[in-house]
């Protein structure tokens, strides 16, 4: 009998260290209709928790390249075949788990961008010793980066320096991942609306357009200025074909 147990306690033991195996796991942030997020925008913060327990299994940013644009943008993509290579941007952790473990992904892109960034999330099962790799997981990141250039926030403008009382404005548009919105390009500028919402004193003043300049993602508008006061400027964008959005916003002075 006590021969019995002790052989089913090995059994136990033995069977228990076999369970803890490492498991690879890659995970990607892509850009709603655009590319992938990496290096060159300075990455997408990725955590994998435990979903029942809280746990925090791993964490890190993306790095690596957005990947390639004709074939991630261009051509026609059929079932199994990947659209990543071996530099594009991915996060990969090696994780140690015993049992079949169900995890959250928070996807949190693009990081060094406050404004614009981001929080996505999924779920999936992870199996000990069945990795995830090739494409892997690939999270959807919707949305645009949009920085008002000019005025600067609570800049102070002298109405005499104004032509014609008009104040010109910019503002700089890319995609999530850093790709160029140009005319006529792999993301059109003719397909995005952007607009300028006027307030002065919290009141609304004026709505006016912006078109793209001579520079790649660069858009500018302009406004009449009437009168002196504390000014409110909120410029959004939209891309019709998407949906993907982006919206920045300051206060100025005219004096």
């Amino acid at each position: 009998m006590l021969k019995k147990t002790i052989t089913y306690l090995f059994l136990i033991i033995g069977m228990t260290g076999a369970q803890a195996q490492s498991t690879r796991l890659i995970i990607r942030a892509k850009a709603k209709d655009a590319k992938f997020i990496g290096t060159g925008i300075g990455g997408a913060y990725i955590i994998v928790k435990n979903h029942l327990t809280g746990e925090i299994l791993a964490k890190g940013l993306t790095s690596g390249a957005s990947g390639n644009t004709d074939l991630i943008m261009k051509k026609p993509v059929s079932r199994w075949q990947s659209i990543t290579d071996s530099t594009t941007a991915k996060f990969e952790a090696n994780l140690s788990i015993a049992e079949p473990t169900f995890v959250d992904i928070e996807v949190l892109a693009p990081v060094n961008r406050k404004n614009a960034a981001v929080k996505a999330s999924t779920q999936t099962w992870l199996i000990p010793g069945k990795d995830i790799t090739g494409d892997g997981i690939v999270v959807e990141i919707p949305g645009l980066i949009l920085d008002v250039l000019y005025p600067n926030t609570h800049e102070v403008i002298k109405s005499d320096t104004l032509k014609n009382a008009e104040l010109k404005f910019r503002a700089s548009l890319t995609l999530m991942c850093g790709c160029p919105i140009s005319k006529a390009g792999v993301w059109n500028s003719d397909d995005i609306d952007i607009q300028a919402i006027v307030k002065k004193e919290g009141v609304l003043l004026q709505t006016a357009p912006l078109g793209l300049t001579g520079h790649t993602n660069i858009f500018e508008g302009k406004i009449k200025i009437k009168s002196a006061g504390n000014y409110e400027l909120t410029i959004y964008a939209i891309d019709r074909k998407t949906g993907n959005t982006g919206v920045d916003k300051i206060n100025f002075v005219i004096q």
